[in-house]
C-alpha cells in the first residue's frame, strides 16, 4: 500500500531556516568561495552607502579570534520600530529575507544588493553576529546567533557621527574551513576603492599583523594603469569616458601588443565575471566606432573587413556602470541582464570614442594598425586552428593517444584521469591504478604556457593535443561539456618546484580553454607525500617539511627515525603510490574551484604572462609569508 501523503508531511521553513538548509542557493556553496561571499555581502552594503554619497571610509578587520568585522561611517542601519511589524528596523533587516531599503529609489539611487537577502544570509550562516550602530548621537547594539535574536536592541552611551559595525563568525556547522584569505580580501577592497574614487578602504589582518589602506582619486583610470603595468601599450594614452544619462557609464580603455583581451566589468561596484549587457554594449561601441573611423579614413574604396574579434585582440578595459534597478543573474551576481543597459552603454561610449579618435589622430592610427594586424593574424591562423581541430576530431574518432592508459569504464561519473609527469611516473601510476575506473596520461615535462602561446604553437604542440583528445570535449570555442570522458581530472606531479610549475601550466591551460571544468568542479590536484618516516615497524607520511617535523615532535621517540624522501613519483613503489595518492578510500585530493573570478583572472595574467617583472614582484612581495608558512601560500 502506498504511503499516505497529506498536509502533515509538508514542512514549512520559517525565518532564515531555508538559508541554513540550502546555503548553496544563497552563497553558491560552502567552500572558500561561499565563505568569502559572506564578506562581500557585508562589504557591499557599506559600499552602497558610499555609492550614494553617505560614506567615505570603510574598515575591514580579519580578527584574530576567527571573526570578521566591517565598519563604515555611513548613515547607520535604522533602529526605530517598523510601523507595520512593530520591531526595530535593524532586527527586521538582520532576520528577514527580502527586507531592506533598496527595493525603491527613496534611500538608494544605486545599489549592488537588490535581492534583500545579503546581510540576513550572513546572519543565518554565522554562529554569532554583533551589530553596532551609531545614530542619533547614541550607540546601539544587538546580537544574533545562527540567524536568531540573542539579545534585544540596547542603547549605550553617547556617540559622535553615524555608521554601522558588523562583526560575524562563520558557523562551523556550515563551513568546514573558516580561515579568511587576507590577500583575496585586500584585492577585493582595492578594487572597490578603484571603482569609487575618493572612498578609503582599510583592511586590517590581526592574524598576520599586516594592514593596507586603499584610496584612489582617479578611480578606474588608476585601475587601468595598474592593470597595464609592464605591458607594451598601443598609443601614448588611454581612452576615458564618464557619462550620465539616466545611466552612469564610466570606462577606461587601451590596447596592448599582447593577444589576450581583458575586460573587467562592474555594475554598481559588483564584479560581473560573466559580463552581461553592459559589457556587450562596450564591445559594440568600440567595434562600430573603429569601423566608422576606418571607413571615413579609407573613403569609398574597398571596405576593410574588421570583425569584433579583431577589435578585442589586445584590448584592456575597465567598465563601470551605476543604475537604479540592476537585474543580476542569480544571487551571486555574475552577470548583468538589464536589456536597456546595452543600448545605453553603446550609444554613450560610441559617441565619445568616435570623438576621441578624431581628436587624437596619432593614437587613432596606432589603434587601427593594431586592429588591422589582428585581422591579418586571424585570417592566417584560421587555417591553423581548423587544422588542429580536424586532427583532434579525426584522432579521437580513430584512436586515443598511444601513451594514454585508458580505463575500462565509459561512465564519466566514475572515471578518473591522472595526468602525470614523465614516463617513469606513468609506469608507477599505471601499476597502482584501478584499471576499471582510473586512466593515466603521462606528459613530457613542462607543457606549453598557453598564456603566451600563439594559435600556431598550440596547434603543433603534442602534449596539448594529447590532453584535448584524452579528455574528449574539445577546447575553447568548440568545447562540448556533454562529451567529457572523465568526472575527475587529477593533476599528479612530483612534490617539488618543477612539479608545482607543471601544475601551474596545466591549470592555466584548463582555466583558459576549458573553464567549465573549474565551474563544475572536475579539476583536482593529487597530494603525494614527500616523506616516509619510520619508527621501527610504525611509519607515517608527511607532505612537507613542517609535517615531517610535527610527526617527529609528536612521537618523541628515543631513537632517531628513519626518513625516506621521495624525489619523484617515479621512484615511489606502486603499492605506496596507490596507498597514499591514488586509492579513493585513503588519498587526499584538492579540488580546484574559482573563489574569486576577478582575482583568479588577474593572477593568471600576472604570474603566467610575458612580463617577468610581475612574477619577480610577486615573489618579492610574498617570500617572507612563504617562509613563515612553512612553504604554503594562497594565490
Amino acid at each position: 500500500m502506498a504511503k499516505d501523503y497529506s498536509a502533515k508531511d509538508i514542512d514549512v521553513l520559517e525565518g532564515l531556516e531555508p538559508v541554513r538548509v540550502r546555503p548553496g542557493m544563497y552563497i553558491g556553496g560552502t567552500d572558500l568561495s561561499g565563505l568569502h561571499h559572506l564578506v562581500w555581502e557585508v562589504v557591499d552594503n557599506a559600499v552602497d552607502e558610499a555609492i550614494n554619497g553617505h560614506c567615505d571610509r570603510i574598515t575591514i578587520t580579519i580578527r584574530a579570534d576567527g571573526g570578521l568585522m566591517v565598519e563604515d561611517n555611513g548613515r547607520g542601519i535604522p533602529i526605530d520600530k517598523h510601523p507595520k511589524h512593530k520591531k526595530p528596523a535593524l532586527e527586521i533587516i538582520l532576520t528577514t529575507l527580502h527586507s531592506g531599503a533598496k527595493f525603491s529609489s527613496k534611500s538608494y539611487t544605486s545599489s549592488g544588493g537588490l535581492h534583500g537577502v545579503g546581510v540576513s544570509v550572513v546572519n543565518a550562516l554565522s554562529e554569532r553576529m554583533e551589530v553596532t550602530v551609531k545614530r542619533g548621537g547614541a550607540l546601539w547594539r544587538q546580537e544574533f546567533r545562527r540567524g536568531r535574536v540573542s539579545s534585544r536592541l540596547t542603547k549605550g552611551g553617547k556617540a559622535k557621527g553615524t555608521g554601522t559595525k558588523i562583526t560575524f563568525y562563520p558557523d562551523s556547522e556550515i563551513f568546514s574551513r573558516r580561515r579568511f584569505n587576507s590577500k583575496l580580501i585586500m584585492e577585493r577592497a582595492e578594487t572597490k576603492a578603484f571603482l569609487n574614487s575618493g572612498l578609503t578602504i582599510e583592511v586590517i589582518d590581526e592574524v598576520s599583523g599586516v594592514s593596507k589602506q586603499f584610496h584612489y582619486e582617479n578611480g578606474i583610470r588608476d585601475y587601468l594603469v595598474k592593470l597595464l603595468a609592464g605591458r607594451k601599450r598601443v598609443g601614448t594614452d588611454y581612452f576615458y569616458h564618464h557619462g550620465r544619462n539616466g545611466l552612469q557609464v564610466e570606462c577606461a580603455v587601451q590596447w596592448t601588443e599582447e593577444t589576450e583581451s581583458k575586460i573587467y566589468s562592474y555594475a554598481n561596484s559588483v564584479y560581473t565575471a560573466d559580463g552581461g549587457t553592459h559589457e556587450t554594449g562596450l564591445r559594440n561601441a568600440l567595434t562600430k566606432a573603429l569601423r566608422a573611423y576606418i571607413e571615413r579614413r579609407n573613403g569609398k574604396g574597398k571596405p576593410q573587413q574588421i570583425t569584433a574579434e579583431d577589435t578585442r585582440e589586445g584590448l584592456s578595459a575597465v567598465l563601470s556602470v551605476f543604475l537604479s534597478n540592476p537585474q543580476f543573474q542569480g544571487q551571486t551576481k555574475e552577470k548583468l541582464n538589464n536589456p536597456e543597459v546595452l543600448s545605453g552603454v553603446e550609444s554613450s561610449i560610441r559617441t565619445a570614442f568616435e570623438k576621441y579618435l578624431l581628436e587624437h589622430p596619432s593614437i587613432a592610427e596606432s589603434i587601427v594598425t593594431r586592429v588591422t594586424l589582428a585581422a591579418q593574424a586571424r585570417l592566417a591562423s584560421r587555417s591553423a586552428k581548423d587544422q588542429v581541430m580536424r586532427k583532434t576530431a579525426i584522432s579521437h574518432r580513430l584512436t586515443l593517444p598511444g601513451k594514454l592508459a585508458d580505463c575500462a569504464s565509459t561512465d564519466p561519473s566514475v572515471c578518473e584521469l591522472f595526468i602525470v609527469e614523465g614516463d617513469s611516473a606513468g609506469g608507477s601510476s599505471k601499476q597502482a591504478r584501478d584499471r576499471k575506473t582510473q586512466a593515466v596520461l603521462p606528459i613530457r615535462g613542462k607543457i606549453l604556457n598557453v598564456e603566451n602561446a600563439t594559435a600556431e604553437k598550440m596547434a603543433n604542440n603534442n602534449e596539448i593535443k594529447s590532453l584535448v583528445t584524452s579528455i574528449g570535449a574539445g577546447m575553447g570555442a568548440t568545447f562540448d561539456y556533454s562529451r567529457l570522458r572523465y568526472g575527475k581530472i587529477i593533476i599528479m606531479t612530483d612534490a617539488d618546484v618543477d612539479g608545482a610549475h607543471i601544475s601551474a601550466l596545466l591549470l592555466t591551460f584548463f582555466y583558459r580553454y576549458m573553464p567549465k571544468l573549474f565551474e563544475k568542479g572536475h579539476i583536482y590536484l593529487a597530494q603525494p607525500p614527500l616523506f616516509r618516516i619510520e619508527f621501527g615497524k610504525d611509519f607515517y607520511y608527511a607532505y612537507d617539511d613542517a609535517g615531517k617535523e610535527r610527526i617527529i615532535k609528536e612521537r618523541k621517540a628515543k631513537r632517531e627515525p628513519e626518513i625516506h624522501r621521495y624525489k619523484g613519483l617515479g621512484e615511489m613503489p606502486a603499492v605506496i603510490l596507490k596507498d597514499t595518492t591514488m586509492d579513493p578510500a585513503k588519498r587526499k585530493l584538492l579540488r580546484m574551484r574559482v573563489a574569486d573570478a576577478e582575482a583568479t583572472d588577474r593572477a593568471f595574467s600576472r604570474l603566467m604572462g610575458k612580463d617577468a617583472s610581475a612574477r619577480y614582484e610577486f615573489i618579492r612581495e610574498n617570500s617572507e609569508t612563504f617562509v613563515k608558512s612553512g612553504g604554503s601560500l594562497d594565490v
